[in-house]
């Protein structure tokens, strides 16, 4: 489950490791993502320490009725450097910026991390979660491009193509791992569906 929106979402900013918080309409659109976790049951919530994904793990836990949430730094959003905080619109002028758009296996962030990086620390902690799962389903609270690499991993597909899956704001994907092997069951689910048709679809993850 990717957080729910933010004010800086919504401008269109790049937020990073800041801590910036759910506003209400973020509030309400994990409520509405939770009607479709009451089948789910995940036996734990695996999070992203930063305030806007541990505030929407713990907005679900309410509502399943109190299941515990742990919070694991490998989960936190990629280091995005000295952009945080800027609009995509003012990156647009970024030469660097630029570069990373066109190529990002090959460039970082000024004063970021490399997309490998991010997917393998996004792994480890996916399959350390799955590990303590001990055979039911947790759930991982986390951010747009890191749940992105990883699924990129599980449905066998190039790391480069990373931006080709569209992970919005509260919502859901869902893989099956058994046995050394895994199937994905969906994609970017969403309560309220017709928010995957608009906004825009290269801006980052955050």
């Amino acid at each position: 489950m990717r957080h729910g929106e933010t004010p800086w979402n919504r401008e269109g900013r790049v937020m990073g490791r800041r801590e910036v918080g759910l506003d209400e309409q973020g509030r309400a659109q994990v409520r509405a993502a939770c009607c479709l976790l009451k089948g789910v049951r995940p036996r734990l919530i695996f999070t992203s320490p930063l305030r806007r994904a541990h505030e929407s793990a713990e907005l679900v836990a309410a509502s399943l009725g109190g299941t515990a949430v742990v919070a694991d730094s490998r989960l936190v959003e990629v280091a995005y450097g000295y952009w945080e905080g800027m609009t995509y619109d003012q990156l647009l002028h970024d030469e660097q910026y630029l570069d990373y758009r066109r190529r990002p296996l090959d460039f970082a962030p000024p004063g970021g991390e490399t997309i490998y990086d991010v997917q393998a620390r996004g792994l480890a902690a996916v399959n350390a979660a799955v590990g303590r799962a001990e055979g039911g389903s947790v759930l991982v609270v986390s951010h747009g491009d890191i749940i992105r690499t990883v699924l990129c991993h599980f449905a066998g597909m190039a790391l480069g193509e990373f931006r080709r899956l569209r992970v919005d704001n509260a919502s859901l994907s869902a893989v099956g791992v058994r046995e050394g092997t895994a199937e994905v069951k969906f994609l970017n689910l969403l309560a309220d569906a017709g928010r995957a048709l608009a906004g825009n679809p290269f801006a980052g993850g955050a």
